[in-house]
């Protein structure tokens, strides 16, 4: 990965659905150089995915979760991950293990979410923080 590439993905980063030509433009390179470069980036696994970013007036949340010491980490984050209010799930270091990113309905809906990672029988404790305001980077 080059400047070129990093310049490429801050911008879609900022608008996923930014055309090609408005990037080649921006970086001062031709369409088809962008476009090959984002399909390189999507196969060689640095895109992931493009995604939409959402202000639904929703009550968006940090779960972190700590659990036992002879977990694996990964496996109740790939479980988590697929609970329906989840929109990603870290593995990270520090005092907790997962951290769920969640987009609830409501403060209700976020505390059935919290219960739920209670329940699972992995999980030692959790720490919630509510997240007031967004801003892309």
């Amino acid at each position: 990965m080059d400047d070129l590439d990093r310049h490429i993905l801050n911008i879609l980063r900022r608008d996923a659905r930014t055309p090609y030509t408005e990037i080649a433009e921006e970086v001062g390179t031709s369409e088809g150089t962008v476009r090959n470069r984002v399909e390189r980036m999507n196969a060689d696994g640095v895109i992931e995915r493009f995604t939409v970013t959402t202000r639904t007036g929703n009550v968006k949340a940090m779960i972190e979760i700590s659990v036992a010491v002879d977990v694996d980490t990964a496996s109740i984050a790939e479980r988590m991950a697929e609970w329906a209010e989840v929109d990603f799930v870290w593995q990270v270091s520090g005092e907790q293990d997962v951290v769920l990113v969640v987009d609830a309905a409501d403060t209700r809906s976020v505390n059935e979410l919290i219960t739920q990672a209670r329940e699972q029988e992995e999980v030692v404790s959790t720490k919630t923080r509510l997240i007031l305001e967004e801003k892309l980077g």
